[in-house]
């Protein structure tokens, strides 16, 4: 038989690790081809190149992401070649099975939860011409009608084979993202996501585990992920991985985890804070609201006076980065509520705040009780929420205009003494800031066309004109700082007007020149030249003390003249700031 082990990857830098388990399990009895597309490509594309394999069985692993992808193809190829076996598992079919192979007479097989085991079963039937009928948690069709089998026991994550170790993998390792698990479980009970189905908590061979990323970091893999539901649920396996880690990276290399941040004792993140380098790893923390009677709804406990503590020790630390996530449409939490929640954890200032949406999952508690709070939700995946009986789809619609400045002007980093200055001193709240720049986003018809990183400056300048703010002559001179200090090359034509004619630059020029020590000692040691000076830097007025402003953060009132120096040898910018009425009057 031609077996294919196949899936739509949201994106190409990502890999499946769930195919990989199955290839894994099947040796040496089965040989799996592994197949990774994206949801991006072409569905004739994904057709043709599977059928030009000539497949006897093709499976596919799928999720809320990539259903609906899967499922076209899954109809062409059976129009094709009705006699290419089709199984499908994953998340994504495991819950409403009956539905699924109602809705989709494609379907040969369904695999149920955990598929290593039930699938090698499976290919050996089909082989050797046996009974489905007795293989534990699939679904088939026989005689017309659909037969569902119940899950079988969990296996012994102990005994898996590493699926790390085949050779059409190597040359990839270095480009995507690796997916690797220590765990399977939560010990949670959160009625939106699909762990909470799961009771307890099983590990994998620790010595495997560290076998597997020291084979990996020497294969060149750069960013590993965990994708256990909670990683520091144990505090003594997440220290003694974190010392492995710490003892055994090579440089270059990223980990990253879900963590429990109210859960996380303040040593442990000492520990972190004095032998983790810089950089080394990325914390995801899943917040989801800051409403006790919301978190109380959905059997979620959360502390979040201790989440605000983990994660601030995290930030003074200045070794990790993390990225906390929101979820808008939980039970009673309306508007006005989110708005809370927003301001409360962007007030912990994390580097990635990432504001999702409910989706109702097949299999949750949530999507169980809907009626309970009036849910309406997409009848198709991604099963995102239209509403309940306290946040309308207007409201969702301002929240949403919420989420897209969010990632453009936070998330990415772009503007970030601009952001501070703003949500701090010129608007009411952080969220009052992102909504009304959401909403004119929106009205200006901005969110249907593309831009440039140019395009965010004229616009958010644009929206800060509109509300007339009385100290937009220092929020201007912040955009400058930002956009000059992201810089690599001096830029040919700024978003904004130059705040020197020619002939006044040329005269700041010759002050500097005369008298380089009124930049510092620092620009001082570039020793540049006049045609150096004129060709490589960029003069801009500002209405601030910069020094004063990067030394304390503080802003104090005074024309300041800025220096950019875009380094023609090392690709960076130096800014060099002072008193435009010394470099004024020096001249004169």
């Amino acid at each position: 038989m031609n077996i294919i082990a196949a899936t739509l990857n949201a994106k190409y830098i990502h890999t499946n690790i769930a195919i990989r388990y199955l290839k894994a399990y099947a040796q040496p009895e089965f040989d799996i081809q592994l197949v990774e597309y994206t949801i991006k490509d072409p569905t004739m594309n994904i057709v043709t190149d599977l059928i030009q394999k000539k497949p006897t069985i093709i499976g596919f692993s799928c999720y809320i992401w990539n259903i609906e992808e899967t499922i076209k193809v899954v109809k062409m190829i059976k129009k094709i070649d009705p006699s290419i076996t089709i199984v499908v598992g994953g998340p994504e079919v495991t819950y409403d099975v009956q539905d699924w192979m109602e809705q989709v007479p494609q379907f040969d097989f369904v695999v149920i939860g955990e598929g290593e085991e039930t699938f090698k079963q499976l290919l050996t039937s089909i082989r050797d011409g046996g009974e489905v009928s007795t293989i534990p948690g699939i679904a088939f069709r026989h005689e017309g009608k659909i037969s569902i089998n119940p899950q079988r026991n969990k296996l012994d994550l102990k005994e898996l084979p590493s699926i790390f170790r085949f050779e059409e993998d190597l040359p990839h390792l270095s480009k995507r993202v690796i997916y690797i698990e220590t765990s399977r479980g939560c010990p949670f009970s959160c009625q939106f996501c699909l762990s909470s189905i799961e009771v307890g908590v099983r590990y994998f061979d620790r010595e495997k585990v560290k076998d597997d990323i020291r084979y990996l970091m020497k294969n060149g893999a750069k960013t590993i992920k965990f994708v256990d539901r909670t990683f520091n649920i144990s505090r003594s396996y997440a220290l003694e991985m974190f010392q492995f880690l710490i003892d055994e990276h090579l440089p270059g290399t990223v980990f990253q985890f879900e963590i429990t941040a109210d859960i996380m004792r303040p040593e442990v993140i000492d520990f972190l804070n004095k032998e983790a380098p810089p950089g080394l790893f990325r914390f995801e923390i899943g917040v989801q609201s800051t409403n006790d009677y919301t978190n109380e709804l959905v059997m979620r406990k959360q502390n979040f006076e201790k989440l605000t503590r983990t994660v601030t020790m995290v930030k003074e630390g200045q070794k990790i980065a993390q990225h906390l996530d929101l979820i808008a449409g939980l039970p009673e939490e309306d508007y006005d509520s989110f708005k809370n929640t927003f301001n409360d954890v962007f007030a912990l200032r994390p580097e990635e705040l990432q504001l999702g949406f409910l989706k109702m999952l097949r299999g949750t508690g949530l999507r169980l009780r809907a009626e309970d709070h009036q849910y309406i939700y997409m009848d198709h995946s991604p099963y995102e929420i239209l509403g309940n009986n306290v946040l309308s789809f207007d409201d969702i619609i301002r929240i949403k205009q919420v989420e897209d400045v969010l990632e453009k002007y936070w998330n990415d980093h772009r503007m970030d003494h601009t952001i501070e200055y703003l949500v701090t001193n010129s608007f009411t709240s952080p969220f009052d800031f992102f909504q009304q720049f959401g909403s004119f986003w929106e009205d200006k018809g901005w969110s249907r066309i593309g831009h440039q990183l140019e395009d965010l400056f004229k616009r958010l300048y644009e929206f800060l004109q509109s509300k007339k703010l009385k100290d937009l002559d220092i929020v201007v001179g912040l955009m400058k700082l930002d956009y000059l200090s992201n810089a690599k090359y001096k830029p040919r034509k700024p978003w904004w007007d130059p705040s020197f004619e020619k002939d006044q630059r040329s005269v700041i020029y010759q002050s500097i020149l005369q008298n380089p020590a009124l930049l510092g000692q620092e620009f001082v040691k570039l020793g540049l030249q006049e045609k150096e000076l004129y060709k490589h830097t960029m003069l801009e007025e500002l209405a601030f003390n910069l020094n004063e402003y990067m030394y304390s953060g503080k802003i104090k009132l005074e024309n300041t003249h800025l220096l950019a120096y875009f380094d023609p040898a090392n690709e960076k910018t130096l800014l060099f700031g002072c008193s435009g009425e010394k470099t004024t009057a020096n001249q004169g």
